[in-house]
């Protein structure tokens, strides 16, 4: 399984040692993850990260411990973060254990955090979460866990998740972590189950994720097709941005495209449309060769 986890063309891969491991199994696949993420990356995964046990659940020392070792890691995903103590905790054994483990001829190798957040605890927290640490690098919204902390049932329409959903993406944003990363989708088989997963996927884009996590490689593709920018999206964007500078240069501050004002905010989505496609590997420069001689109205 987790060889097979190299042939996937994905931002991140998450290999867990929590939920999915039997307790007598733990030690067996701590090591075996050590092992597997000694080799470096296949070229398609971008990231590659170990979702530890919980804080305070006992086991979390040893898997730290353990996969930290591994010189091809790049995040740790904290499950159940209640508050701020959980990250200063990982934090510092973190960065204890990568210290111990450098030879003389290396620095410590970057690792980040991504913090789950499953309660109502966490969710009154969020302030101090985003703040408890650098290493920190997003929050991940784990609907089934907050479902059950708070006694509600998951719906179809994810109505019940909004306030929560909407504030972690706010706190997020407020804080200047790059990664807001939605709920699992967890109808994925068929027709029934792409179309559930798409709308999903837009759901959270609109409220401000910026990706999803998945359970089963056939809700990759859509997941990327959902949150990377459309062609019309990257469309509006170039056309913005080429006039912008054009109306700049003539010392407009606010101008006119297609009947719609734009104005500086409107022209700062359109930059980070922009930049998202070339994180998706868009090829940008086929639209601003298109619109290059886009004028502002």
């Amino acid at each position: 399984m987790l060889d097979k986890s190299r042939s996937l063309a994905v931002d991140c891969v998450t290999y867990d040692l929590e939920d999915s491991v039997t307790m007598h199994n733990k030690a067996e696949a701590r090591q075996s993850l050590h092992r597997f993420l000694a080799q470096p990356k296949a070229p398609s995964i971008k990231e590659r990260a170990v979702r530890i046990n919980a804080v305070g659940s006992g086991l979390e020392e040893e898997d730290l411990r353990e996969v930290s070792k591994a010189s091809h890691l790049d995040t740790i995903v904290i499950p159940k973060v209640n508050s701020a103590s959980d990250l200063h905790w990982a934090a510092d054994f973190l960065n204890y254990t990568r210290t111990l483990n450098q030879t003389s001829e290396s620095s410590p190798y970057p690792v980040n955090i991504l913090a789950l957040i499953e309660s109502a605890k966490a969710l009154s927290n969020l302030n101090s979460i985003c703040q408890a640490t650098p290493l920190l690098s997003g929050l991940i919204f784990a609907a089934e866990d907050f479902a059950f902390d708070l006694s509600i049932t998951r719906t179809p329409s994810l109505t019940e998740f909004l306030y929560a959903r909407s504030a972690i993406v706010t706190a997020a944003r407020a804080h200047n972590l790059p990664s807001t990363i939605d709920l699992v989708c967890t109808t994925y088989k068929g027709p029934e189950g792409r179309q559930v997963m798409e709308e999903e996927c837009f759901g959270g884009k609109s409220l401000g994720f910026n990706g999803k996590q998945c359970i089963h490689p056939d809700q990759v593709d859509i997941a990327q097709k959902a949150f990377a920018p459309s062609e019309e999206e990257l469309e509006w964007a170039v056309r913005v941005v080429v006039a912008n500078a054009r109306a700049e240069e003539r010392g407009r501050g606010a101008w006119t495209l297609d009947g719609k004002m734009i104005d500086a905010p409107v022209v700062g989505k359109a930059r980070v449309v922009v930049g998202r496609a070339e994180a998706c590997d868009i090829d940008v420069g086929i639209a601003m060769q298109k619109w290059r001689d886009q004028q502002p109205e």
